[in-house]
This record gives structure tokens, C-alpha cells and sequence, in this order.
């Protein structure tokens, strides 16, 4: 017996290297795109909501290009491209519920993206969108200060900033600046701050744009900076990026494509009352 007064909405809380995520079984349809930016600002607000740093609604792809889709949405009700924790997360989730294969294309805003199940490790491995309108060694300017800035798209905006020891940095101002400032208006970017351990280990750290604040972890934001950490000469073209939340994600840059690769978790499923979250 149910405890709500009327229908319920079953969902799953996901989480990828600390980027958590509700995701939502949408093969029926029953939720359409237009409400969704409304769910979305209403189920992740931690504390008074489930909490999440994004949504997933997932269906089966109508179209036949991939055996799913998916719709994303940032905590602010914002609709991103990609993003890559998130899709290695739905990737897990279609697999356990029948939608798809271990190894399948789902659709995404920013193109299909190939992904791959390895059920015995945990991990799930995902292969981005080429990365676009890389661009390096521009100035920034920031406050009082000048930064020396990157770029790179991978499905969604990043800007990579190299620094001796990011534990002392100040994400959450400097992430700010970056995520608001001029050059990239209107849209904004994605502002990953790195240091280079050893060519083959990065330390990250990242201010999600949508989220507003800084995150456990970005899948795309790791791959940029690994396609940034390459082309600048500091890394290899595969290595190993630690998450400020302490996972580690692997990324492999092999010419235009990106494989992002880590672990995926469903943490648990429940069900809620849209009617009781204004829904």
C-alpha cells in the first residue's frame, strides 16, 4: 500500500565517480520534453528534493540510429548536449532494465554516443563526440587577475586552466568568472581547473555550469582536459584523471575520438509524489 495520496513516479538515483543523477524510466512517454525543465528544477534541489546534479528521462529511440535516448537536464532546468558521467550512468541503467545490449548507441542532443557495459568491473565506457573549436594559450582575464585559458568542446563547453596546486584554488569564485565571463557569452562554459601529476595523472577539479557550484566530478570536463593536457604536451594521449570526490576516470584520446571510461552505481530506486512536488 502505497503512502501517497494518488500516482507515484518510480525512479533511480544513479551516481558516476560522484556526479549523481535521477534518471527516469520514460519508455512510455508518459513525461513529455516540455515539462521536463520543471521536473528537473523541482526533483535536484538537495535537501528539500531527492537531490541530483542533473535528470535523465530514458526512453527506446523512436528513430532507429540507437537503441536509446535519452533527455538531460541540468539541477537548474537547463537542457545540456552531453554529459558524460551521466551517459555512462544511463548507459548501465538501460542495460540492467532490457532497454539495450551491454554494448549500444544512445542518442543524446550532441549525436549518438557508443557506449559499453563491463558488468564484472562496475565500469561503463563511453565514446564522446570528437572534440571541437579546441583552442589554447589564450589570456583571461579574471577579477584583477590574468589567466592563461583553454578550450575545448565535448559535447558541451569546457575551458581548461593548468595550475601548480588546485587543492588551493577557490573553485567556486574563480569556476564563477570563468563560467559567466564575456568570451563566452551567452551560452557559458564549463571551467576545469588541472594539475599535472605526471603525464599520465591529472588531478581535477570542476564548476559545472546548470549546476552552478562545484561538482564531485564531470565526465566531459575530464575529457577536455585530457584533449587540452595532450595538444599542450603535458600528457598522455591515455591517462588518469582524479576527481575532486576521489574516483578516478579514464580517458583515452586516439585522434578525433575520446573514450571516457569509470565506474557507474545504482544507488537506489524509490518512488515519489509529483501532486506533493507540485508536479
Amino acid at each position: 500500500m502505497s503512502i501517497f495520496p494518488g500516482p507515484t513516479q518510480a525512479f533511480y538515483k544513479m551516481q558516476g565517480s560522484g556526479n549523481d543523477f535521477i534518471v527516469i524510466d520514460n519508455r512510455a512517454r508518459s513525461i513529455s520534453p516540455d515539462v521536463m525543465p520543471r521536473w528537473a528544477k523541482a526533483l535536484c534541489p538537495h535537501a528539500f528534493s531527492i537531490g541530483a546534479d542533473g535528470i535523465i528521462f530514458l526512453e527506446e529511440d523512436a528513430s532507429g540510429q540507437a537503441a536509446t535516448r535519452w533527455h538531460f537536464f541540468n539541477a537548474d532546468g537547463s537542457r545540456a548536449e552531453m554529459c558524460g558521467n551521466g551517459s555512462r550512468c544511463a548507459t548501465l541503467l538501460a542495460h540492467r532494465l532490457g532497454m539495450a545490449p551491454a554494448e549500444h548507441l544512445m542518442l543524446t542532443d550532441a549525436g549518438p554516443v557508443h557506449a559499453k557495459v563491463f558488468p564484472e568491473a562496475g565500469e561503463v565506457e563511453v565514446q564522446l563526440t570528437p572534440a571541437r573549436d579546441l583552442a589554447l594559450n589564450f589570456s583571461l582575464q579574471l577579477g584583477d587577475d590574468a589567466w592563461t585559458a583553454h578550450f575545448a568542446n565535448t559535447g558541451v563547453p569546457h575551458t581548461v586552466i593548468v595550475s601548480d596546486d588546485v587543492k588551493a584554488l577557490d573553485i567556486r569564485g574563480l569556476g564563477a568568472k570563468v563560467r559567466y565571463h564575456d568570451r563566452f557569452a551567452p551560452a557559458g562554459t564549463n571551467a576545469n581547473f588541472i594539475q599535472v601529476l605526471n603525464p599520465r595523472e591529472l588531478l581535477l577539479r570542476t564548476y559545472e555550469r546548470g549546476v552552478e557550484n562545484e561538482t564531485y566530478a564531470c565526465g566531459t570536463g575530464a575529457a577536455a582536459s585530457v584533449a587540452v593536457g595532450h595538444a599542450l604536451g603535458l600528457c598522455e594521449a591515455k591517462a588518469r584523471v582524479t576527481t575532486s570526490g576521489g574516483e578516478i576516470l579514464e580517458i583515452t584520446v586516439d585522434g578525433a575520438d575520446i573514450f571516457l571510461r569509470g565506474k557507474a552505481q545504482v544507488v537506489y530506486q524509490g518512488e515519489f509524489s509529483p501532486a506533493a512536488m507540485g508536479l
